[in-house]
């Protein structure tokens, strides 16, 4: 890979960062082209212009470079000794000279997925305890990356990433849901994630701890070391910055002193060159070409996240940045004028006397939460930091003042103060609901009292109905005895009808029986193959109604005289049968008597004689002369 500067590749970073907001110019060089070359590679593009025009038509393809730039490696715990030294060491250091209820504010820088985040939660929740921790910590975790911090915010992780986490941290601080592990709901509101570009954005501030692990080494060393002075700036006096174990700050041992090299950790230096602080020194340094530390120092106070102005030693304004003209309206017009005349030191509670006390005090002083009426409907908020530059002796020092815009987070506090408010509403609302309930409980208590005499008559009554019960079910066993008779009677009368049927099947005579009304009561075998009709055919159907071959008008009276008692009759008759032949009967019927009464029926008897011939069906006529004589 060449050394030297690619235009192509260069084009392709400036679209990068004007497209999407990502900034790659300050990592170093070689490290972005060989990894944006090993993208190209997977996608068979050969040329850093032919890539960028892929990248304009295809906004997916974003996604993958940036898996491939930022490479999101993180696990809970990494490098133990120094996260057990950490634990051990570092943080009841911390922790020691802060007063009961004083808050404590972490930053990890460069998060990725969370993994970093959520070990630092148990770290401090481990050492004050949970609910300690609800109430002081808050730990504040970043990257550039959206995807990482989507996956970060949703606190859930696999066996896999949790292999390095002890057995008893994994049971206390993670619930299992199925096949993952989620971080507890109760301590994941501390844990407050958001996106942070090292290079461009503004610096957490008031930290008592920066975890910034592995990412420096990806920036160039003028970027390393304007992050570098933002992290100075960002820590309390006691902060601690905790790096990878790539990484060193050899050449910013005037911004961090080391506490345990091999581990990379670092305290905030107290005596700080002005001049590697702020980008207000002059002269140039040992080594390096005349005038370049200045320039770079002049070029990041110019483009500062912080709005920033700087008063010399005789109350002048000596220089602004642009982010103090956009959000303070103070101007270049108004350097060389006297610090305490602007119209911000009117209009900004405090900040005049603040800076008397630290030109006498020579000591840094904090405004925060400072109110700043920008225009008539627009009102923002600021955390004011007033550093001493220089001025030895008796002469009086230099000041530079930085404004950190904390508006968002006090339109939150805003927020929760209106939820409060509702909540105490809501409280107020129960508390009327509450007064209700026990009037409600009065009345349900008067009507506890009528429910219990009610309750003694409904006794009364029960009484009552015991006894009614009791000779109902003497009745019941009266009824019992004679069910038990009439399941007897029952099974005689079907032995009885058993027996009939039997009698009934046994005769070779065809046998129906009917009612005074005509209708079929009984029909034997021999009857179904005479008539060719089964009895579930016949049985409920008039008798003179059935489709059979049976002349029903020589049939019906003898049928009425055996049930108006005339004793039996016959007949012969001829019929046909239900292979439809003729066929000779002789018909009997007789009435049906039961004990002490009159018929109630008839028994008709249809005894088959033979079948007949054609010449038998139709024989000769007597009076015939020329036929045979009638047989006497």
């Amino acid at each position: 890979m060449s050394e030297g500067v690619d235009p192509d590749f260069e084009s392709l970073l400036e679209f990068i960062k004007e497209s999407r907001g990502f900034d790659f110019t300050g990592y170093k060089r070689s490290s972005v082209q060989r990894r944006v070359e090993r993208r190209m590679q997977q996608i068979d593009v050969t040329s850093f212009a032919e890539y960028l025009d892929r990248l304009q038509v295809d906004q997916d393809e974003f996604t993958q470079l940036f898996n491939t730039i930022l490479i999101n490696v993180t696990a809970f715990f990494r490098d133990p000794e120094a996260w057990r030294e950490l634990q051990q060491e570092v943080v009841p250091g911390l922790l020691a000279p802060k007063t009961r209820g004083e808050s404590i504010r972490i930053w990890s820088a460069g998060c990725a997925s969370g993994e970093e985040a959520y070990a630092l939660a148990i770290l401090l929740a481990e050492q004050v305890g949970p609910e300690e921790f609800r109430r002081r910590v808050k730990v504040y975790a970043t990257d550039v990356d959206e995807d990482a911090l989507s996956a970060a915010r949703h606190a859930t992780y696999g066996e896999k990433d949790l292999q390095a986490l002890p057995e008893d941290l994994r049971a206390k601080y993670f619930e299992r849901n199925g096949t993952r592990f989620s971080f507890r709901g109760d301590l994941r509101h501390s844990v407050i994630f958001g996106r942070n570009d090292l290079v461009q954005d503004a610096p957490i501030g008031r930290l008592d701890l920066l975890v910034c692990r592995n990412t420096l080494m990806y920036l160039n060393a003028e970027t390393q070391a304007q992050v570098l002075r933002r992290f100075h700036f960002a820590l309390n006096p006691t902060g601690v910055l905790f790096l990878g174990k790539a990484e060193m700050l050899l050449s910013h041992s005037r911004l961090f002193l080391p506490i345990d090299l091999k581990r990379r950790f670092f305290r905030k230096a107290e005596q700080v060159d002005p001049g590697q602080r702020f980008a207000v020194a002059h002269g140039r340094p040992e080594d390096g070409p005349p005038g370049h530390e200045v320039r770079l120092e002049d070029e990041t106070l110019l483009h500062s996240p912080l709005a920033t102005i700087v008063v010399n030693a005789d109350e002048v304004v000596a220089t602004t940045n642009q982010r103090a003209e956009a959000q303070l309206g103070v101007t270049k017009r108004e350097i060389g004028r006297i610090f305490t005349d602007l119209d911000l030191c009117q209009r900004v509670g405090g900040l005049r006397s603040a800076y008397d006390d630290v030109r006498r005090n020579r000591s840094p002083m904090w405004l925060h939460e400072v109110q700043f009426s920008r225009s008539a409907t627009e009102t923002l908020f600021f955390d004011i930091q007033l550093v001493p530059l220089d001025g030895e002796g008796s002469g009086r020092p230099s000041v530079a003042v930085f404004f950190s815009d904390v508006t968002r987070y006090q339109r939150l506090n805003g927020e929760l103060q209106t939820a409060q408010r509702q909540v105490e509403t809501a409280y107020e609302e129960l508390q009327s609901t509450v007064e209700e309930l026990e009037t409600t409980n009065e009345e349900l208590q008067s009507t506890v009292e009528e429910l219990e005499t009610t309750n003694e008559e409904l006794q009364s009554t029960v009484e009552e109905l015991e006894t009614t019960n009791e000779e109902l079910q003497s009745t019941n066993d009266e009824l019992q005895s004679m069910n038990d008779e009439l399941r007897e009677r029952t099974v005689q009368l079907d032995e009885a009808n058993d027996f009939l049927e039997s009698v009934l099947g046994s005769l070779r005579t065809a046998v129906v029986v009917v009612d005074t009304e005509l209708i079929v009561r009984a029909w034997n075998g021999q009857a179904d193959d005479l008539w060719g009709l089964r009895s579930d055919e016949t049985i409920g159907q008039h008798l003179l109604n059935l489709d059979i071959g049976l002349p029903t008008e020589r049939l019906r009276p003898l049928v009425r005289g055996a049930l108006n008692g005339d004793g039996d009759g016959a007949l012969r008759i001829e019929a046909i049968n239900r292979r439809g032949r003729t066929v000779r009967l002789a018909v009997s019927a007789s009435p049906l008597r039961l004990r002490h009464s009159g018929p109630t029926g008839a028994i008709v008897l249809m005894d088959q004689a033979g079948e007949t011939t054609e010449a038998e069906a139709d024989p000769p006529d007597p009076s015939d002369p020329a036929g045979p004589a009638p047989t006497p």
